[in-house]
């Protein structure tokens, strides 16, 4: 391959970089979240652990809006 079609140079100059300049923008824009070991091991993948947060997330809508609805009614 000739030099001038390689794709990175031999070296790079970072002494004016700026360290952490776009860190917070990044988390930000990330949306990970860590699951403990024995956790994660009750899922295989990703859309498991999403499946079981969306029931998680419905039971809690709908026990919810019960409460409302009895201190509604007194």
């Amino acid at each position: 391959m000739d030099e001038k079609d390689e794709p990175m140079l031999a070296e790079y100059d970072f002494s004016h970089g700026m360290r952490g300049k776009y860190a917070a923008r990044y988390r930000e824009a990330t949306n990970i979240v860590r699951l403990d070991d024995d956790v994660a091991a009750l899922f295989s993948n990703s859309q498991e652990v999403n499946e079981a947060l969306r029931a998680l997330g419905k039971i809690i809508r709908q026990h919810s809006e019960g409460a409302d609805e009895k201190a509604r009614q007194g």
